[in-house]
């Protein structure tokens, strides 16, 4: 097999099996026109096609520049209607590039580089691009795009975190700033905060205890990646951490972390403590620390109670700071991120005031970022919540509306438990 480095392009339909379910026929004339328009685009920047299963197409470039510049046109291509289902609605596309080692069998590329454009794929923005860092180092001087950092991201089945770049049309607007703007402010602004898990530390005499600190570190780590807006660290790379006292602010530039949590294990005979802390890598200060003393009797039974304890009360911290920070910040320009959490500070006061703000600014986040999942779904919460407690003249048409948002939200996120639950409030509203 000869291995060389190559620019991979991955493409792939939002929401293609909801298409198919709704109209097959019509999706599959909507993807047709589509793939005749990528694949030209493709030829037209010297691409080849090595992989087309279904919706999705990946190809190589021997320039990453070229790559970007396809990707780019696809997009924009694409916005300007080269296809359209028969309701009116335009199908689009993510699309992930990389610069990456890649093994040639055959016609067919494999090997991390391919690996890596596909994980960038399922995070890019519909209609919009995430590039690695590889592919943006290249771009200087030859692209005008207004890029996105968004940091060091946790990809599924990679093992070291991934400098991330995404442009977003919507943003953007297709205007490409002027030289020397880095961007920032036309991209989505809209990023997960990311959390690592550091090697809980064991205090105890016996070393061979070492495996339940390791084991409840491990536990952690899986529980908080189940909450789908929080991105996580790999064990793998935090791991690599074990046994040292890293500074926290370094640290969280490394992985590009918002917080960390680290603690410790200590046994004494049928009796452990477990100390745990979670702090902000931006200012290094402690958000929340508690300690747990347990009697030992089955130590997976009490693994699984002291992390269900921790990660209960981590998840949460995270989501008061943020919406502190979003709350203490100038208004001037408010992102969907920002009106979210803003929006979920007046839902959680429990006051017609407060709920009507918080509807307001629930939809303005949908309005600024459809994709938002969990926008949808409280903006759903809200409304119907609003007509049960304070509305003296409900509108009938509003619990329609609700119902739609809430089908919009776990459509786009069919993984997030949360979603259903607000889905379910609106159903129940709606007797």
């Amino acid at each position: 097999m000869e291995r060389r480095l190559a620019a991979i392009l991955v493409a792939d339909v939002v929401g293609y099996s909801r298409l198919m379910e709704s109209d097959e026929s019509g999706t599959l004339a909507a993807l047709g026109a589509c793939r005749a328009a990528i694949d030209g685009l493709i030829a037209e920047h010297r691409g080849r096609i090595f992989g087309s299963a279904g919706d999705s197409v990946i190809a190589e470039f021997a320039s990453p520049v070229e790559a970007a510049r396809c990707a780019v046109a696809i997009q924009r291509g694409l916005a300007s209607g080269a296809c359209t289902m028969p309701d009116g609605r335009r199908m689009q596309f993510r699309i992930g590039l990389n610069l990456g080692d890649v093994t040639s069998d055959g016609e067919n590329l494999l090997g991390t580089g391919v690996n890596i454009a596909a994980r960038l794929e399922q995070i890019a923005p519909p209609g919009g691009l995430c590039l690695s860092g590889t592919v943006h180092d290249h771009l200087a001087g030859a692209l005008d795009l207004a890029l996105e950092d968004a940091g060091a991201q946790k990809l599924k089945n990679i093992s070291r975190p991934v400098r991330v770049w995404r442009w977003d049309p919507g943003a953007d607007s297709g205007a490409e700033p002027a030289e020397g703007e880095n961007g920032a402010e036309g991209g989505r602004e809209r990023s997960r905060p990311c959390i690592a898990v550091l090697p809980f530390d064991n205090m105890s005499d016996d070393p061979e205890q070492a495996y339940f600190a390791d084991g409840l570190t491990e536990d952690i780590i899986t529980a908080l990646s189940k909450h789908r807006w929080l991105d996580v660290v790999a064990r793998n790379t935090t791991f690599a951490y074990k046994g040292q006292t890293p500074d926290i602010r370094k640290l969280g530039a490394e992985l590009g972390a918002d917080y960390v949590v680290e603690g410790s294990v200590r046994r004494a005979g049928g009796r452990i403590r477990v100390t745990a802390q979670l702090i902000d890598t931006e200012t290094g200060n402690h958000i929340w620390a508690e300690r747990y003393d347990r009697q030992i009797e089955d130590i997976f039974d009490l693994q699984d109670e002291i992390t269900e304890t921790i990660v209960g009360q981590v998840e949460p911290e995270i989501g008061t700071v943020i919406r502190q920070k979003v709350q203490r910040a100038p208004r001037r320009d408010l992102h969907a991120w920002d009106c979210y959490h803003l929006g979920i500070a007046n839902f959680y006061k429990f006051t017609a005031e407060g709920n009507r703000e918080a509807q307001r600014l629930l939809q303005r986040s949908r309005e600024l970022d459809p994709s938002f999942a969990e926008a949808h779904g409280w903006w759903a919460y809200a409304t119907v919540l609003g007509m049960v407690y304070w509305d003296t003249d409900p509108d009938p048409a509003l619990l329609d509306e609700a119902l739609a948002a809430a089908r919009e939200a776990v459509a786009l996120d069919g993984q997030n438990a949360l979603l259903y639950m607000l889905m379910g409030r609106v159903q129940l509203a709606r007797r």
